[in-house]
C-alpha cells in the first residue's frame, strides 16, 4: 500500500469515526458500562497517567520490536509499500502508544480509538492479525516493566492497569471493524440488488424490467419497490415483466407477480408479462394462477409491440425507398450519341 493510499484511509476513519459513535452507541452510559466490565478504574487511569514518564522512555524501542514482527510476516507486510508508509504508521503508533497513559478514558478518547478499528477494515487488515499483533504489544511492554520497574508488586500492578485499557481498546476497535464490515457488506448487497431489477425506458411512458434468476422474499418486494418507484417517476402507462430467465415459476413466484400487477394498476399503469414458455404456461394452469389481471404474451418482441399500443405508438414496416435515378442516363437507343 502506498503513502497516499494510507493518507486517504486514514482520512476516511477520521471521517467514520462519529457515525461508528451512533451506530455502537457509545454515550456516556455506554463507555461506563465497558469500563465497569473491563475494571477499568479511575485508579487504574491514576496509574497509568503515573506512568507516562515509562511509556516516553520505552516507546521507541516498543515501536521498533512491534513493528519487526508485522514487517517480518509476509501476510502483514503487504500492508505496508515503503519507507515513508513505515515512517508515518511507526510515528502514529508512538502517538498511540503514548495515548494509553494520558490518564483519561472517555468520549474523545474513545472516539479516538475508534478510527483504529474502521482504518484497520478498510484496508483489510484481518482481526487475526490485529490481535497477534496486541499480543507482541503485552508481551513487550511487560518486558519493559521489568526493565525499567523494580518491585514485583509495582510490575503486577502497572500491568494490570495497561492490560484492562488495552483490552478496553481491543474491544472498541473490533466492534468498529465488524460495524464497518457489515455496513460495507450492506452497500454491496444494495447494489447487487439494484442491478438485479434494472428497469429500462423502452419508450416514453412505456418501462421494461428483465427479471434473472430466482425470486425469494426479499428479491420480490426489492422488486415491486424498484417497479413502483419508477413507474411513478416516469409516469408510466405500461411496464413489461419479462421472465424468461427465472428458472422456476411456482405459486409464490406468480403471486409476488399478481401483487406488483395490482399495485401498479393502482397508479394507473397496465402490466405486460412476456417470457412466458410452454412449461411456465401449464405450471401456472395446474396452479390455477389467475393472469386475467395482466397481458400474457410469450416474446419479448410482441410485449414490446403491445405496450407500445397500449400508449397509442405503433410498429410499422418502412416501405424500401426507391432506386435513385442515375445521375447520367444513357441516349434512347436508335440516336446518335
Amino acid at each position: 500500500m502506498d503513502h497516499a493510499r494510507m493518507r486517504q484511509d486514514d482520512q476516511a476513519a477520521m471521517s467514520d469515526h462519529r457515525k461508528y459513535m451512533r451506530i455502537l452507541k457509545l454515550d456516556e452510559a455506554e463507555i461506563r458500562s465497558r469500563r465497569a466490565f473491563f475494571k477499568l478504574t479511575d485508579e487504574d487511569l491514576t496509574r497509568l497517567a503515573a506512568l507516562r514518564p515509562f511509556a516516553e522512555k520505552v516507546t521507541d524501542g516498543i515501536v521498533e520490536e512491534f513493528y519487526a514482527l508485522l514487517l517480518g510476516h509476509p501476510d502483514t507486510l503487504q500492508f505496508f509499500g515503503d519507507d515513508a508508509t513505515i515512517r508515518r504508521v511507526k510515528r502514529t503508533q508512538r502517538e498511540y502508544f503514548l495515548q494509553l497513559f494520558s490518564g483519561r478514558c472517555d468520549a474523545a478518547y474513545v472516539e479516538d480509538r475508534l478510527r483504529v478499528g474502521a482504518a484497520h477494515e478498510r484496508i483489510g487488515l484481518a482481526p487475526k492479525w490485529y490481535l497477534g499483533a496486541y499480543r507482541q504489544y503485552l508481551s513487550l511492554i511487560l518486558d519493559a516493566l521489568h526493565v525499567e520497574l523494580s518491585s514485583e508488586e509495582e510490575i503486577r500492578e502497572a500491568f494490570r492497569s495497561i492490560q484492562r485499557i488495552v483490552f478496553f481498546d481491543v474491544a472498541l476497535a473490533i466492534d468498529t471493524y465488524i460495524a464497518a464490515n457489515l455496513d460495507a457488506i450492506g452497500r454491496h448487497q444494495a447494489a447487487i440488488r439494484e442491478l438485479s431489477t434494472p428497469v429500462i425506458r423502452v419508450y416514453d411512458r412505456v418501462l421494461l424490467l428483465p427479471l434473472v434468476g430466482a425470486i425469494d422474499s426479499h428479491r420480490a418486494h426489492q422488486v415491486m419497490e424498484s417497479v413502483l418507484l419508477n413507474v411513478v417517476e416516469a409516469q408510466a402507462k405500461c411496464i413489461i415483466i419479462d421472465i424468461a430467465g427465472v428458472p422456476v415459476v411456482d405459486t409464490r413466484v406468480a403471486d409476488h407477480l399478481l401483487k406488483t400487477t395490482a399495485a401498479v394498476r393502482l397508479l394507473g399503469a397496465q402490466t405486460v408479462l412476456t417470457g412466458i414458455t410452454a412449461q411456465v404456461a401449464r405450471t401456472m394452469v395446474q396452479l390455477g394462477v389467475d393472469v386475467s389481471t395482466m397481458h400474457t404474451v410469450s416474446r419479448l418482441s410482441d410485449g414490446i409491440e403491445l405496450a407500445l399500443g397500449i400508449v397509442g405508438k405503433a410498429i410499422t414496416a418502412i416501405a424500401p425507398a426507391a432506386p435513385a435515378a442515375p445521375l447520367v442516363q444513357a441516349p434512347p437507343q436508335g440516336t446518335g450519341a
